[in-house]
C-alpha cells in the first residue's frame, strides 16, 4: 500500500483498474506506471489483455458481471480506479441496466476495502448536475440526493468514506477528447453528422457542454488515487461551459457539411441515443478540485482538438 518513506516521497501503489484498456484507462495505466505504481488490469477479451501486457500492466481476466473476480482483484490491490462502464448497454437505452451494472460492481469492490483505508476512485459524470444546478455553474459541491442514472452509485462511493475507505467520485464531463477517443460522444456525434448529412443541435443550441482531454483527466484520476481526501467529488474539467451550437458548427465545419438546429420531438431521430444529453445545460466548474489538488489541465481544449482534424480521418461511431 502507498505509505511515506523517510524522505517523505510516496511509494508505489498497486492498483486495480476496471475497464483498463479503454479510453481513459488508455491514458491512466501509462500515467500510473510512469509515475512509479504497478498496475492490476481488468481485460474482458484477448486484444484488451495484449494491449495491457503491452504497455507493462498485469492482467485480470473478467467483467463487471464478475463480482467474485473484481472482489478478489480489489483485496489484492493497494488502491482501485473504476472505470468501466456498460456503454453497449448506455447506446441501446438501457441506462437503467448499465447504472444496475455499475452500482452492482461498486458494491462488491466496496465490502471488500472496507476497514482497509485504501483509496478507491469511482468514475461519475456532470451531466447528472444538470437539474441540481439549473441555469448557474454547476461546482462540487452540488450532487442529487437519490435516483437518477449514476446518481446512486456516486452517493454510495462519498458514503464510504464512512467506512474507512478513502473514497472519491470524479465526475467527466460529456466530452473527454483527445486521440484516444474512439467511441465517445465526440465521434459519436460526428458519425451521425456523417449519416444525416448536417450537423444537429436541438433548439437554439445556447445550452452548453463541458469538456476535458484525455490525458488531463487521466492526471486527475492519479492524483485523486494518491491524496484526494475521503468522500471528496472531483471535477474533471477545462472547458467550463461551450455552447452545444459551436460543437456542431465545429463538426460541420470539418466535415464541410451545413449545421442545423432540430426539435426536441425530432433530436431522437437525428442524434439517436444522445439526444436527451445533447440539449442539456450543465457548465461546469473544476476550481475546488484544482484547489484541493493541485490539478491544472495543459493540453488542447475541445475546439482545438476538433480543429486538429484527427477526429475526422476515419469514419466516426454514431
Amino acid at each position: 500500500m502507498s505509505v511515506n518513506d523517510i524522505t517523505g516521497k510516496e511509494l508505489s501503489m498497486r492498483v486495480f483498474i476496471t475497464g483498463a484498456s479503454g479510453h481513459v484507462g488508455s491514458a491512466l495505466v501509462p500515467e500510473l506506471l510512469h509515475n512509479g505504481h504497478q498496475v492490476l488490469g481488468l481485460a474482458r477479451s484477448d486484444e484488451s489483455a495484449k494491449r495491457l501486457t503491452g504497455w507493462g500492466a498485469e492482467v485480470v481476466r473478467g467483467d463487471l458481471h464478475d463480482l467474485d473476480r473484481l472482489r478478489a482483484a480489489a483485496a489484492a490491490a493497494d488502491g482501485v480506479v473504476h472505470l468501466a462502464f456498460r456503454h453497449d448497454a448506455m447506446q441501446a437505452g438501457d441506462l437503467a441496466g448499465a447504472a444496475e451494472s455499475d452500482l452492482a460492481a461498486l458494491r462488491a469492490i466496496g465490502d471488500t476495502l472496507a476497514g482497509t483505508g485504501k483509496p478507491l476512485v469511482s468514475t461519475s459524470g456532470t451531466a447528472m448536475l444538470a437539474d441540481v444546478a439549473r441555469g448557474r455553474v454547476a461546482t462540487e459541491e452540488d450532487f442529487e440526493p437519490a435516483g437518477g442514472y449514476r446518481v446512486d452509485a456516486e452517493n454510495y462511493v462519498v458514503e464510504l468514506a464512512a467506512k474507512d475507505i478513502r473514497s472519491s467520485a470524479l465526475r467527466l464531463p460529456p466530452i473527454t477528447h483527445s486521440r484516444l477517443d474512439q467511441h465517445g460522444f465526440a465521434p459519436t456525434l460526428i458519425g451521425f453528422a456523417r449519416r444525416h448529412g448536417f450537423a444537429a443541435y436541438v433548439g437554439d443550441g445556447t445550452n452548453k457542454w463541458s469538456a476535458v482531454h484525455t490525458l488531463d483527466a487521466a492526471r486527475l484520476y492519479r492524483l485523486a488515487l494518491e491524496s484526494a481526501p475521503a468522500g471528496s467529488r472531483l471535477h474533471a474539467v477545462q472547458d467550463e461551459g461551450i455552447e452545444f451550437r459551436t460543437i456542431a458548427e465545429a463538426i460541420g465545419r470539418e466535415l464541410g457539411l451545413p449545421t442545423r438546429s432540430v426539435s426536441a420531438d425530432e433530436a431522437p431521430q437525428y442524434l439517436g441515443f444522445l439526444a436527451h444529453f445533447a440539449a442539456m445545460d450543465v457548465p461546469t466548474s473544476a476550481a475546488r478540485t484544482s484547489e484541493l489538488l493541485g490539478w491544472q489541465p495543459t493540453h488542447p481544449d475541445l475546439l482545438a482538438d476538433l480543429a486538429a482534424g484527427f477526429y475526422f480521418t476515419e469514419p466516426a461511431v454514431g
